[in-house]
This record gives structure tokens, sequence and C-alpha cells, in this order.
């Protein structure tokens, strides 16, 4: 009988990560231009004024993630997509205060 062994790897993300573009693309599996698409659509901020030099935050590498998500399970498009973003991202901040 053989026995088949899984490898599965990750990356550990917190609040306080930041990554480069490049880094971004790895982490998301998509190339810079469909980062650039995002950024100009609004889904997220590119902090700096070049590519060499843009960081984004542990937010924005969840919101690329379920981008990519949105539109390879959904086809959603990228107008679409921020949408959907947004009021998850309100539904939390109702949630929260109905925590507090």
């Amino acid at each position: 009988m053989t026995k088949t062994v899984t490898y599965i790897t990750g990356t550990v993300l917190d609040e306080k990560t930041q990554c480069g573009l490049k880094e971004l693309c790895t982490l998301c599996n998509i190339p810079a231009e469909r980062v650039l698409e995002m950024i100009n659509e609004g889904l997220i901020e590119a902090r700096q004024s070049s590519p060499v030099t843009w960081r984004f935050t542990y937010t924005e590498i969840r919101r690329v993630q379920a981008t990519v998500r949105l539109q390879r399970d959904l086809r959603i498009n990228l107008p679409g997509c921020a949408l959907a973003l947004d009021l998850l991202d309100e539904l939390e901040e109702l949630r929260q205060m109905r925590r507090s």
C-alpha cells in the first residue's frame, strides 16, 4: 500500500504585515497589471509615488485575495468586486458596533 503525503505551504499575515508590489503579486498569484487595474478601480490604495516603492497593508492584501476569488469563482468584474467588498466592510463594521 502506498502512503500519500501532501504538503501545504502558506504565509501568515497579521495587521502589521506590509509588502511591496512584487510580494503582493506573488502572494496573490497575479500579474502587476491586475494590481494596477485594482488601484485604478479604487479597490486598493498604493502608498508612495512609484511602483518600486509601493507598500500594501494587510487589509489591501486581503482585498486583493478576495477580489481574485470573486472574479474566479463568480466572474464578477472589478467594479462589482469593489461594491461587494465595500458592502462586506460595512457589514463587518455594523457587527462590531452591535457587539460593543
